[in-house]
C-alpha cells in the first residue's frame, strides 16, 4: 500500500516557497498509477521536493513515473530535487545514474536549498 502527502510550505515569496511530495511504501507497478497521479498534480509546480525517505523499495516502474514525473515538471520550467536518506535506495539512484539527472539530497534541508541550483542539477 502506498500514502501519499502532498504539503505546501509557504515562503516568503514565491522564490521560497515549495511543494512537498512524500510517498510512504513501495513503488512498484502495484502502486505507481497512485504514484504518477500525484506527481502529474505538480506538473505546474515551479519548485517541488519529492521525498522518498518512506520508500524502502522502488522498482523499474516506480523509478520510470518518477523520472517521468520530473521530466513534465522540468517542461513547465519547475525545480525538482529528491530527498532521500536510505543506504539501499540512494545505492539504486546512484547506480542507475538517476543522481546524475536529478540532484538527490539526504536531508531535507539540504533537498531545500538545491531548489535554487540549476534545475538541470549541473
Amino acid at each position: 500500500m502506498l500514502e501519499l502527502e502532498s504539503i505546501h510550505h509557504e515562503g516568503s515569496d514565491s522564490a521560497t516557497s515549495y511543494h512537498l511530495l512524500r510517498p510512504t511504501g513501495e513503488l512498484d507497478a502495484y502502486t505507481v498509477a497512485q504514484f504518477r497521479e500525484a506527481l502529474a498534480s505538480h506538473s505546474g509546480s515551479p519548485r517541488l521536493v519529492v521525498d522518498l525517505c518512506g520508500v524502502p523499495f522502488i522498482d523499474s516502474a516506480g523509478l520510470g513515473a518518477l523520472i517521468g514525473g520530473i521530466r513534465r515538471i522540468r517542461e513547465n520550467e519547475g525545480r525538482v530535487v529528491v530527498h532521500c536518506d536510505g543506504a539501499t535506495l540512494l545505492r539504486l539512484l546512484h547506480t542507475t545514474g538517476f543522481d546524475r539527472i536529478v540532484p538527490v539530497k539526504e536531508t531535507l534541508e539540504a533537498a531545500v536549498e538545491a531548489l535554487d541550483d540549476d534545475p538541470s542539477g549541473n
